[in-house]
């Protein structure tokens, strides 16, 4: 009885996977057709991208000043014990442009301004707002998911610029007024250490992290069910999901772009 339990119980989940993934190939094929497809909403646009960019820039460059001062201090502790502290520019530069500032910013932006999309378009979907729009005739994905899309996935990799240079800050902070290091060898060092397929990986992911999350986003927004608690519970998932599936992505493109692609 309890083994039948069981597989039912993963039979339902693989199910439910399924169901995800092919709903959210939907709205993704048919967002991006719409995409290319005018009239198109400036406004609607404008007002997207500033939620998204301009209202992220406070946390974002709190959380990228940080991150720089803790990295840099990492590093300082292992470089110092072997006599090699101008090398901590360079690995904070290489890590923050790779790595640090396109994942962050992703997972930063997926928790304030794609939990706020769900939840938008959760309670227009609960009080039926998005039926309404049907009745209308205006294709609720043209006018609630195409301006968020583009807004999303163009303003975050504005902002992971943003993080990059204000992580990197952080650390020329740290390495200058504590650690004692020449603040032109420090800048010489940084730029130095960061090519043109550096900046190119991290912007590059940055978009189709930004991508990933305003489809996610929307997906869980126009399913939510039951009420002020489906809102609820949709939000939840649509920051899990999008912090996995970042992850995931990031793991994939890193993977291809240093150990696949020449």
């Amino acid at each position: 009885m309890m083994l039948d339990k069981f597989f039912v119980s993963l039979g339902n989940r693989v199910m439910s996977f399924l169901y995800f993934c092919g709903g959210l190939a939907n709205l993704a094929g048919q967002t991006v057709y719409l995409v290319f497809k005018p009239p198109y909403k400036w406004e609607r646009i404008i007002e997207q991208s500033k939620k998204a960019g301009f209202d992220s820039f406070p946390i974002v460059s709190m959380v990228a000043l940080f991150i720089g001062f803790i990295f840099a201090l990492q590093t300082a502790y292992f470089m110092q014990r072997i006599g090699s502290e101008i090398y901590i520019a360079s690995m904070v530069a290489l890590s923050i442009v790779r790595e640090l500032g396109p994942v962050i910013t992703a997972l930063v932006v997926a928790g304030r301004v794609g939990a706020s999309i769900t939840a938008e378009l959760g309670s227009m979907q609960v009080t039926e707002q998005i039926d309404a729009l049907e009745t209308l005739a205006t294709n609720p994905i043209k006018y609630l998911v195409v301006p968020r899309f583009l807004a999303v996935s163009l303003m975050l990799p504005l902002l992971t610029v943003y993080a990059n240079a204000i992580g990197i800050l952080g650390s020329y902070l740290i390495c200058v007024l504590k650690l004692g290091i020449s603040s032109t060898m420090y800048m010489t060092v940084t730029f130095e250490s960061i090519f043109f397929k550096d900046l190119f990986t991290g912007l590059f992911k940055s978009w189709i992290f930004g991508m990933v999350i305003a489809l996610v986003s929307c997906y869980e927004g126009f399913n939510v069910k039951g009420g002020a608690e489906g809102v609820g519970k949709a939000t939840t998932n649509s920051v899990v999901i999008s912090f996995i599936m970042i992850i995931a992505a990031d793991c994939l493109f890193t993977a291809l772009f240093y150990f696949i692609l020449p």
